[in-house]
This record gives C-alpha cells, structure tokens and sequence, in this order.
C-alpha cells in the first residue's frame, strides 16, 4: 500500500504570512505551483496555506489590490495536514471529504506536499484498486478465521481473536463502499455455530 510520504512532493514552495498577496502571486507563476505553505513564526505554530483559488475568489473576484493584501488575510490556517504514514486512497479520501486538493505532508515538521495531480501521477490505484486487494485480504482471513476455529473450537480465544480481524477489514470495505453490511461473515458463522457469539463478548 503506498504512503504519503510515497507520492508527496518533496520541494516545497513557502511564503511568510507577512508577504503581499503580489508576492504569492509571483512565486506562483515563478515556480508553477498552486500552492504555497506559509511558514511558522514559531515552533508551537501552526502552518497555513494561500492556494490560486485563494487569490482568485478572494481578491480577483472583489477587485481588490493584491500589493496592498497580505497573505496572512486569505490563506487558511491552520491548514488540514496528512501523516505520511497515511495510505494514499486514505488521502484521497481525506481531499474528497474536505473538497481541498492539495495539503501539506507534516510529521513534526514540514516533509512535503501532496495534491491530487501526484495521487493521479503517481499512485499506484489503476494498477491495484483497493477495493479487489481487500476483498481478496478479507477472503483469506475468512478461511484463515474457519481454519483455526476447527482447530481450537468455534468458543476458543483464538476463533474469537481470528473473526475480530476479518471484521475489521469488512468493516473497512462497507467504509469504502459508503454501503451498510446487511450481515458479517461472523454472523454467517454464528448461523452454523451459535455458541461461537458468546466467546466474542468481552470483558469492558
């Protein structure tokens, strides 16, 4: 599965919050970026973002004069930032949610950025969609989950511990589908193995 921290981009365009909205606009053109990160005055600050969009809607739109606004009045902050370690359809997710489409990539402090177009450059869902890596995973663990409850008994820790991991992943896919499950593997099980319920109340 790849990361974040597998498709961000690591050259990241800043700009200090005290700059003109002339200033972004510059560098924007100057780099050809979208989007610029602002930086933090301090340690325990937050970081911001001004993007195109930003300039357009909020300044072009109102004919305001872009060398007299500063970017700290515009820019969003604090900005929404993705872990690295976060699954790149978890990120798509994430942009999808919050209909932005470019986020910075923070662990502590400032590792990259990722935006849709590196998601669609160079993430890897066209040749492995998620949706048929998981169902074959959730497939496996089904029969991995059958098998050790024949060994150790459909009341056992371990059968228990075996359909908590399958219901996890099922959960996981009716998450991605944005589909209610009508009925679980494990309680496909239960219909064949009633006393199997009882080993998976645990104590609060």
């Amino acid at each position: 599965m790849l990361k974040a921290k597998d498709v961000m981009t690591t050259e990241v365009a800043t700009i200090k919050g005290s700059a003109t909205v002339a200033d972004a606009v510059k560098k924007f053109n100057d780099l050809g970026v979208r989007a610029l990160i602002v930086d933090r005055r301090h340690e325990q600050d937050a970081y911001g973002i001004i993007t195109e969009t930003d300039v357009v809607y909020k300044v072009t739109a109102f004919g305001r004069d872009p060398k007299r606004m500063r970017v700290f009045e515009i820019m969003t902050k604090p900005c929404i930032a993705v872990n690295p370690d976060l699954g790149v359809e978890y990120v798509a997710r994430l942009f999808a949610q919050t209909h932005i489409h470019i986020a910075p990539v923070i662990q502590e402090t400032l590792l990259g950025i990722i935006s849709i177009g590196d998601i669609l450059s160079r993430g890897d869902f066209v040749e492995k969609p998620k949706s048929l890596i998981l169902a074959k995973r959730i497939e496996q663990a089904i029969a991995e989950a059958r098998q050790i409850c024949a060994q150790t008994g459909p009341t056992s820790k371990k059968c228990a511990a075996a359909w908590d991991i399958v219901e996890e992943l099922q959960a996981e896919a009716s998450h991605q589908k944005a589909e209610r499950l009508e009925k679980t593997a494990f309680e496909e099980y239960c219909e064949e193995n009633p006393d199997a319920f009882e080993a998976r109340i645990y104590d609060s």
